[in-house]
């Protein structure tokens, strides 16, 4: 920087100006200092025609006496004197700027670098905050998933908590079935006995049904030949019964006409024939004893298919009726029988109104016994 300064080097005191000999240096500037600037002589050319202008010397004029020109020269020395004093400050100044300039250059380059390093720090610590940033976001997708995930678990987790409190309950209930079971396991032996047992009863149970049913088919085929033979007697029965009455109309037809030709001595029969002696009570016309005979005979044909009827009734009622209406069947049954078989042994009974009576009994009877459904 000090080689652009390209003036002589300044003179040093009681020293020639730029180091030359007393007898070389020029004749103006002997003893008064350096040579100026061209630029500066150029100035002082200026200042002194502009001198000149003020004086009132012209171009044209006379030149001026030399005491003049001394004095002004020497004015001129003490002016370039206080130039030259105010250059060297200026070039002082001058090189202390270059050299803060070239500190600041040097400053400023060493912040551009520090500024391009900083800013390619900078922007390497933006890039990798940008990085961050971008795998943040990233990571808080994720999160946002991960939170959505967890509440899904959470849900779960409730759900399988109420299932697995269902299965607790259920597994105690299966535990206290289990309890059971093992308990009936234990009774299995006994359970497996009463089953043979049961077993066995129900081989008897069926055995007997089946002897039941035989006997029952068998039985009631028996009842139905018998109810047929039943009803057939039962017609015999009634025919015998319109015989007999037809014969009563005829003997009394015919003790009719022997009263009307006997009247005076109808109580003195033949001494084999006794009188009637219920004729007072009744008022009954005596009967002939031949029509007498006959009407028993018929009578006990009649007694003898009654009680045939009544023993087919009371074998019905034991193989189809209650054993209970068979009992009392029985008794009554027989005791009209008997009772009536003792009254029938006497000869003056009024016969045909106590076998009036009889069958009356033995039809309500058997209506009785067939659950009033008895028809002939």
């Amino acid at each position: 920087m000090y080689g652009r300064n390209r003036g002589p080097p300044l003179p040093m005191d009681g020293m020639p100006h730029g180091g030359m000999p007393p007898g070389r240096e020029p004749p103006i500037g002997r003893g008064l200092g350096p040579i100026p600037h061209p630029a500066m002589l150029e100035e002082m050319r200026e200042i002194q025609a502009a001198r000149e202008s003020q004086f009132g010397m012209g171009p044209r004029q006379l030149p001026p006496h030399p005491a003049i020109i001394e004095e002004r020269l020497a004015l001129q020395h003490q002016d370039l004197q206080v130039f030259l004093v105010d250059n060297q400050r200026l070039a002082a100044t001058h090189v202390a700027l270059k050299q803060e300039l070239e500190a600041a250059h040097h400053e400023l380059q060493r912040t551009a670098h520090f500024a391009s390093s900083l800013h390619a720090e900078k922007d390497m610590q933006m890039r990798e905050l940008y990085e961050k940033s971008v795998k943040m976001e990233m990571e808080l997708g994720g999160a946002q998933a991960m939170k959505a995930e967890l509440q899904q678990v959470k849900a779960d987790m409730k759900e399988l908590t109420a299932a697995k409190q269902e299965l607790t309950v259920q597994v105690q209930g299966m535990n206290q079935e289990l309890a059971r079971v093992t308990a009936d396991i234990q009774q299995a032996p006994a359970l497996m006995a009463e089953i043979e047992a049961l077993k066995q009863e129900l081989h008897r149970a069926r055995a007997a049904i089946e002897y039941e049913k035989k006997g029952y088919a068998e039985n009631y085929e028996h009842g139905q030949v018998m109810e047929k033979q039943l009803v057939s007697m039962a017609r015999e029965l009634e025919k015998l019964r319109a015989e007999m009455a037809n014969a009563e109309k005829r003997a009394r037809a015919a003790a009719a006409v022997g009263n009307q030709g006997y009247s005076g001595n109808y109580g003195n029969l033949e001494a084999g024939y006794a009188a009637n002696p219920y004729q007072a009570s009744y008022g009954g016309n005596p009967m002939n004893p031949v029509s007498f005979l006959m009407y028993r005979l018929v009578l006990k044909t009649i007694l003898h298919m009654d009680l045939d009827l009544v023993l087919g009734v009371l074998t019905i009622c034991s193989e189809l009726k209650d054993r209970d209406r068979l009992v009392t069947c029985h008794a009554e049954l027989c005791g009209l029988s008997l009772g009536f078989w003792a009254l029938v042994a006497c000869d003056g009974f009024p016969l045909e109104e106590h076998l009036a009576c009889h069958h009356s009994k033995v039809d309500l009877q058997l209506e009785y016994s067939f659950g009033g459904n008895a028809r002939y």
